[in-house]
């Protein structure tokens, strides 16, 4: 993938993307583990996410009701560190996040609305494909938005089924879509 590598990070067996300016100016995203003091940031990416690309395709109540405004930020950050994700940064900004868990789901999969289409989260999927190949993972699936649907297509998931999720008293529509990696 021209102008995105991966090289050993410094945390604990971490990985790193190289940052270099591709030839239209944008840095390329740096792909790193997720810190204790990261889940602010990722409060903010997920609700930009919904409220700013999402919403293209869900009104403004199921967007509230999918991120509301007001949320419980010590319960945010509890979940952060158990998901364990993994954060997409541009300019010493985080950008996006994504996460991997053990039975190859992809929980969360967010890109701030300010740095949609600036190769975010192409870095992301390369970052999940690659550890979920390099801890023997034979498929990956996710609930994904009517949003990100052409996304995780373009990245060869396939829609399993269509589904209604009731959130908040809000019904949003969505799909199960797999890949498998071998």
């Amino acid at each position: 993938m021209p102008g995105f590598s991966v090289v050993n990070g410094p945390a604990e067996g971490g990985r790193i993307a190289d940052m270099r300016e591709k030839s239209d100016g944008i840095a390329t995203p740096i792909i790193r583990p997720y810190e204790a003091g990261d889940a602010a940031a990722l409060r903010r990416i997920f609700y930009s996410a919904v409220h700013q690309t999402a919403s293209a395709d869900y009104t403004p109540r199921q967007c509230a009701a999918w991120a509301p405004a007001e949320y419980d930020a010590a319960l945010w950050a509890e979940k952060c560190a158990r998901r364990r994700p993994i954060v997409a940064s541009i300019g010493g900004q985080c950008a996006g996040y994504s996460d991997l868990q053990p039975d190859g789901l992809i929980d969360h999969f967010y890109v701030a609305g300010a740095f949609a289409r600036r190769g975010v989260g192409r870095a992301l999927m390369a970052e999940i494909e690659r550890l979920a190949r390099a801890s023997d993972r034979t498929e990956l699936y996710s609930h994904v938005s009517l949003t990100a649907e052409p996304f995780f297509a373009k990245f060869g998931f396939t829609v399993e089924r269509r589904q209604l999720v009731e959130v908040r008293g809000e019904t949003l529509a969505n799909a199960l879509m797999r890949k498998r990696l071998r």
